[in-house]
């Protein structure tokens, strides 16, 4: 090989290598030209984006101040429809007041023909008339019937002080006035009538009440025809009313004790029955096996041997069975006089109690009222209430199961002896009836000298503390709209 051929070879070998390297460099800018492309992308991406937001920021504040407008036109009608609001809530506020002094006006008056019990309606009543007889009082109430009438034909119940003329007539004035005085009398003893006839123990101060309102309002009716309804005759129509629920009181007196009197007889008649009967049966058995025992006492005096033994023996028989026979007749002695019959009695006492405690208990009393007057006597400041008085031959038995039931809900739960329970009236009415009793409830416990001594201790302490009507409505509507 020569010298240009080893040269020429060299040479070939150089440019082999500076290939290499020039392929080496070559990927190198393809990378930074990737990069370069790649951050052109990239810029214009970011262009593109901000121009996006930048249009999505103006969509998103025109927005804003669309609804900032619609909101502020919609707080501004909202503002007018309070303002409104408010002028119809005053008024109506206004005539809410005006219609509340309205319905306590009407209340008062409603409250004079209403019959409750409550103590804003309770009055006090202090017996005018001590009579002696029911009889008395009805003779009395004759007697101020008459005077009426005499009051009436002397022309005094009602009067009128003007002298009235009707076509410059004197004569036809006074017929006129006669016939006018005539129908204010007719109207106030057909009132009168109508409220003496409805009176009873719980409402007669109601029934003078509403007397004395008819009084007044004929009275007024009146002013212009210058008529007036004597207050002579007032008086008299509420002596009237009072001398009838005076004998009402007097008369009902009188039936309790004839029926008293009548069913301790009745009661008396048949526990003398029974003893008799009682008695009778014990005496034959005992009769029966003293003849027996007799017999058989002569037959030992003659017998001998084993038959004397027998009847030995049988002596001794007879003689136990006599004993067991005399001792038949003290336990039916016993028994006739005190049987399982007898009375469960279901009674309150609010007064002294509260409300929705009740006394269970069972009696043997001939007359089983008096067993509750005793409770009332001394041990307690008011009277029991009977809200039941049941009638059984299984009376201890009725009364067991009452206390059993009730158990749990005694007030003395260590002392079984003491016969009080809280429960309601319904609980023992549903008991007695699931036991197979009946039996006839009062459900509202009269209660009279408990309220008519809290009616007197609200009058002795003037008018504090007393609710008024005003107070109860009050309690039951608002004075105005903007209380709760």
């Amino acid at each position: 090989m020569g010298l240009f051929d080893f040269l020429k070879k060299k040479e070939f070998e150089e440019i082999r290598i500076l290939q290499e390297k020039l392929q080496k460099f070559k990927s190198i800018t393809d990378i930074q030209n990737e990069v370069d492309n790649k951050k052109n992308e990239l810029e214009l991406l970011i262009q593109n984006k901000t121009n996006e937001i930048s249009e999505k920021e103006k969509e998103l504040n025109k927005v804003i101040l669309d609804k900032e407008i619609e909101l502020n036109s919609t707080i501004e009608n909202k503002k007018q429809s309070i303002n409104y609001l408010q002028k119809d809530f005053d008024e109506l506020n206004l005539n809410y007041q005006t219609a509340l002094e309205t319905y306590t006006q009407l209340r008062k008056d409603v409250s004079l023909y209403e019959s409750k019990l409550d103590l804003i309606e309770f009055g006090i009543y202090e017996p005018v008339y001590d009579f002696e007889k029911s009889e008395d009082y009805r003779a009395e109430q004759n007697r101020i019937i008459e005077e009426q009438k005499l009051m009436i034909q002397l022309e005094t119940a009602a009067t009128c002080n003007t002298n009235w003329t009707i076509d410059g007539s004197l004569s036809k004035g006074k017929a006129s006035t006669k016939k006018f005085i005539k129908l204010i009398l007719r109207a106030f003893n057909g009132e009168c009538n109508a409220q003496i006839g409805k009176v009873k123990w719980n409402n007669v101060n109601q029934m003078k009440e509403r007397i004395h309102k008819s009084y007044e309002t004929l009275n007024k009716l009146g002013e212009g025809s210058a008529v007036i309804i004597s207050y002579e005759y007032l008086e008299l129509k509420i002596k009237e009313i009072t001398l009838e629920y005076e004998f009402q009181v007097k008369r009902q007196e009188e039936k309790e004790e004839m029926r008293a009197i009548q069913e301790e007889l009745r009661e008396e008649e048949k526990a003398r029955r029974e003893f008799e009967q009682a008695q009778r049966q014990a005496e034959k058995e005992e009769e029966t096996y003293q003849k027996a025992l007799l017999k058989a006492r002569k037959e030992v005096e003659k017998a001998t041997g084993e038959l004397q033994e027998e009847l030995n023996s049988k002596i001794l028989i007879l003689e136990q069975e006599l004993l067991l026979a005399q001792e038949k007749k003290e336990r039916a002695m016993s028994m006739a006089q005190q049987t399982k019959r007898g009375h469960v009695y279901i009674i309150s006492n609010i007064g002294s109690f509260g409300e929705n405690v009740y006394k269970i208990g069972m009696t043997r009393r001939l007359e089983p009222i008096d067993r509750v007057k005793e409770l009332g006597d001394a041990s307690v400041p008011f009277q029991f209430d009977v809200h039941a008085m049941i009638y059984s031959d299984e009376a201890r038995t009725l009364e067991n199961e009452l206390h059993k039931a009730f158990s749990n809900k005694k007030v003395n739960m260590l002392n079984y002896r003491k016969e009080f329970f809280n429960v309601s009236l319904e609980e023992i009415e549903k008991k007695i009836a699931e036991l197979g009793f009946e039996a006839e409830f009062t459900i509202l416990p009269e209660a009279m000298q408990y309220r008519e001594t809290l009616a007197l201790l609200e009058k002795m302490n003037s008018t504090e503390g007393i609710k008024t009507i005003e107070d109860l409505i009050a309690e039951e509507y608002p004075t105005s709209f903007n209380k709760a």
